[in-house]
């Protein structure tokens, strides 16, 4: 059972930095459907380890709960055993008694019988001490069996895996290298997280940059459809993709013509030239294909440079 948890664990973790290496790399791609099947798949993960988590520990609370109720319950037999017979307080009323009497005059018996109300009163007070002790007493001796349990020795069994009392130390030895490495990994979080942070804000940032020298920017990519139709259908998701993703970038690309050079291959060039990080924006947006039934891939991407 430990090791099934533990690769449940494993496989867990690594699905887990699997998905948010991609979910980043995606973002940083700004491919924004990949990322969003990255981070939704991150978070079935992480769900799918709360629970693992949460199932373990509802298991070792109902075991717990198990050996202390049945630690309980033997202690409460031993009290049960060990207790004494109850003296019979209603010891005149039972027939046997006047059986005895053989005639004597012993009026401290039949003054009470004869007496209506005191027959009365005497039957309803030996039922309310029937009651008082077939319900009270279980529920006293449970309880101090639940106080006593904790006083009573471990359960026998084979212990494998402990350690005897007599050679456990009085005071535990300090975790000097668990402390280290506690301090090492919390400060290089510290230091990591606010570069990573940094990087990806810059990756993903969206103002306006300084446009380069070039005549334009040129970028060629394949597209593929399912879409029944033939050439018209693939002309007219690449017509649609490509006015979709042109609109992705910080810059002004109104000039913006599409060509095809063959079979799902066209030709795509902008004036003026974008910038890089416009001109990775367009690529990731293109490749990411968030059109219906259709997938893309740019071959290749430049910037067209006059001539002097």
């Amino acid at each position: 059972m430990k090791s099934v948890r533990i690769v449940g664990y494993a496989f867990g973790g690594l699905s887990a930095a699997y998905a948010g290496y991609y979910m980043v790399l995606y973002l940083t791609r700004w491919e924004w459907q990949r990322a969003l099947m990255s981070g939704v798949l991150l978070l079935v993960v992480e769900v799918f380890l709360a629970t693992v988590v949460l199932l373990t520990r509802f298991s070792r609370l109902e075991q717990r709960m198990e050996q202390s109720e049945a630690r309980v319950e033997e202690v409460r037999q031993r009290l049960q055993q060990t207790r004494g017979p109850h003296p019979n307080r209603f010891r005149w009323m039972s027939s046997a008694q006047m059986q005895e009497l053989d005639g004597t005059q012993h009026t401290f018996v039949f003054v009470p019988v004869l007496m209506a109300a005191g027959a009365a009163l005497s039957g309803i007070a030996m039922v309310l001490q029937k009651l008082a002790g077939a319900t009270a007493r279980p529920g006293a001796e449970r309880r101090l069996a639940g106080r006593l349990a904790a006083l009573t020795a471990p359960p026998l069994g084979p212990r494998v895996g402990r350690t005897a009392l007599e050679g456990r130390p009085a005071v535990p030895p300090a975790r000097t290298r668990t402390t280290l490495v506690g301090v090492g990994a919390a400060v290089a979080g510290l230091v990591l997280v606010p570069v990573l942070w940094t990087a990806l804000a810059d990756a993903t940032q969206t103002r306006a940059e300084e446009t380069p020298d070039a005549a334009g920017t040129t970028m060629v990519f394949r597209v593929e459809t399912t879409a029944a139709g033939g050439d018209t259908a693939l002309r007219l998701a690449a017509q649609d993709l490509w006015e979709t993703c042109r609109r992705s970038t910080a810059a002004q690309n109104d000039r913006a013509t599409l060509s095809r050079l063959e079979d799902g291959v066209y030709s795509a060039v902008i004036r003026p030239a974008l910038p890089d990080h416009d001109v990775m924006r367009l690529r990731g947006c293109i490749e990411d294909a968030s059109t219906n039934r259709t997938s893309a891939v740019v071959l290749g991407e430049g910037q067209a440079h006059t001539r002097r």
